[in-house]
């Protein structure tokens, strides 16, 4: 005996545990199967957007913007975004090619660089 009565609730504390794990085991799964489908999804709208992109740029600008994506996925995104919106307002006439792709990410680089200034103080 360890001083504490009789009762003896190790069985309670059990079922208790259990019932954690089970609800934790159930959660997980859930989230599992949310991160799944979100993926699924992403998957699906980046093979829409190949498709678009096959069908407006020449393959030499389609190879450039796929190997933006490993360098500067950010750029990548913006670019191929005011590539389908300028196709959609009709300022670009499919297919574009390279060049113009190359003038479209100077344009969109230049925008996001920031100019830095150092200024040195000599006593």
């Amino acid at each position: 005996m360890s001083g504490y009565g009789d009762y003896d609730d190790s069985d309670e504390y059990d079922e208790e545990l259990e019932e954690i794990k089970r609800r934790r085991l159930e959660e997980l799964r859930r989230q599992a199967e949310a991160q799944r489908r979100q993926q699924e999804e992403a998957a699906k709208r980046e093979a829409e957007l190949m498709a678009i992109l096959r069908a407006i740029l020449d393959p030499e600008a389609l190879n450039r913007i796929n190997n933006l994506k490993l360098v500067k996925p950010e750029l990548a995104d913006a670019a191929i975004q005011t590539i389908i919106s300028l196709v959609q307002a009709g300022r670009l006439v499919p297919p574009v090619n390279d060049d113009t792709v190359k003038n479209i990410l100077i344009q969109l680089d230049s925008r996001s660089r920031r100019e830095y200034e150092i200024k040195f103080k000599w006593k």
